[in-house]
């Protein structure tokens, strides 16, 4: 396990010795380039004493630094072709767990008790798939799990996305969901040269430093994301338009008169909101009454 896993030539050799064949459905792009690879276990701040969860490991590229970094390493990959070729070039690392599943299908509390007890901190740290990104950071973030850190390479523009701040027309949703959370920063741009093969766009590593509370308080947390949504619900309208589609045409006068009091201007479009307005936002909406199950 000496050997470098992250190159373009130990990649090969891997990928020949075994007749591996990548599987687009499941978004396989090996990262090849050592430095991004370093700069990644980096940024997740690990030693010893804590541990590291990696989500999709695939021929163990990742795997192996964090191995060197970290007290103990729970890989998940969802691929069974792949658990063999990890067993095999993870033999000698027994802090290395590997686990077959899907990570939005496993219970997380109970793996992170099972794997990680009695270490100061667990951080996630992967390559993730594009195309389950944001579902999976959404049951990392939701779970309330004991994390330090998350740190992934994902779609350049998501990554954006996830940091943006109000006002830009990056920001959306996900950047309010992200954020209330954890605070973003952007790691590092990736060229998509550096995987094998290649995807279609560029990536990005983004460090998620998980909040030890949401960064605002909220008196139902669920309603203050529907708010949210329904305040991007169209971008190109007004909060005053968009939210009356979500209270109902009926309530426009007192959804306005609501705004106003609330000291946010209904022409403003969501995009121009911090999270502070929209908690304030989705206080005063349930305390009206009009969304009551």
């Amino acid at each position: 396990m000496s050997m470098e896993i992250g190159t373009p030539k130990r990649t090969k050799e891997i990928i020949a010795r075994y007749g591996f064949t990548f599987k687009k459905s499941l978004g396989q792009n090996f990262l090849i380039d050592g430095n991004i690879l370093n700069r990644i276990v980096e940024a997740a701040e690990l030693d010893e004493t804590k541990g590291a969860l990696e989500i999709g490991p695939g021929i163990g590229a990742l795997t192996q630094r964090l191995a060197r970094a970290a007290g103990k390493v729970a890989a998940i990959e969802i691929d069974q072709r792949l658990i063999p070729i990890l067993s095999d070039i993870m033999d000698d690392e027994p802090h290395v767990s590997l686990i077959h599943g899907d990570v939005l299908k496993l219970d997380l509390k109970k793996l992170f008790e099972e794997q990680f007890s009695g270490l100061d901190g667990v951080s996630v740290v992967a390559n993730l798939p594009y195309y389950v990104t944001t579902p999976i950071l959404m049951k990392l973030l939701e779970e309330r799990l004991p994390l330090n850190h998350i740190v992934v390479m994902i779609q350049k523009e998501v990554a954006e996305r996830m940091a943006a701040k109000p006002g830009g027309k990056e920001y959306g949703s996900l950047s309010v969901a992200v954020q209330y959370y954890c605070e973003p920063s952007l790691v590092c741009t990736v060229p998509h040269t550096v995987f094998i093969p290649q995807p279609n766009v560029d990536s990005a590593v983004i460090k998620l430093s998980v909040r030890d509370k949401p960064a605002v308080e909220v008196a139902d947390e669920s309603f203050f994301f529907r708010v949210v949504q329904a305040s991007f619900a169209q971008r190109r309208k007004t909060l005053g338009n968009n939210l009356t589609a979500f209270a109902g045409k009926e309530r426009r006068e007192a959804l306005l008169a609501l705004l106003a009091a609330a000291g946010i201007d209904p022409v403003r479009r969501g995009e121009t909101l911090s999270l502070e307005e929209f908690a304030a936002l989705s206080k005063a909406l349930l305390a009206t009454g009009w969304f009551n199950r």
